[in-house]
């Protein structure tokens, strides 16, 4: 479903894609109405997983840990695969249990948000 530098993460358990103008000089005129120069849309993809493995958390959290990288995703103003280049915002990962020196990782989410 989504892929970062070319290879496949574990699909999210909810995957929202946002679209947004980027904008300046936005204000209203005399008339009121508004006026603004669009200078880029870009995509924002918020990802969370319910439950994943630490080893599967750590190679994910690991992917998004340069300042920049290509992600490739479904778009779905194109309905199709897309490809751009993204960074990470906050991450986070909530603890399920900790039993016999194993954590068990739930509610992971963090924003991929491009360039």
């Amino acid at each position: 479903m989504i892929k970062i530098d070319g290879k496949e993460i574990p699909s999210p358990s909810d995957y929202l894609v946002s679209i947004m103008d980027i904008s300046t000089n936005a204000e209203r005129n005399a008339a009121g109405d508004l006026v603004m120069d669009r200078v880029a849309t870009k995509r924002k993809i918020e990802l969370s997983w319910r439950f994943l493995p630490k080893d599967e958390l750590s190679t994910l959290l690991k992917s998004v840990s340069s300042v920049f990288f290509e992600v490739e995703y479904i778009d779905p103003q194109e309905g199709t695969f897309k490809s751009g280049t993204f960074y990470c915002g906050d991450r986070s990962a909530g603890a399920l249990d900790y039993i016999n020196g194993n954590i068990r990782y739930r509610d992971i989410k963090f924003n991929l948000i491009e360039r």
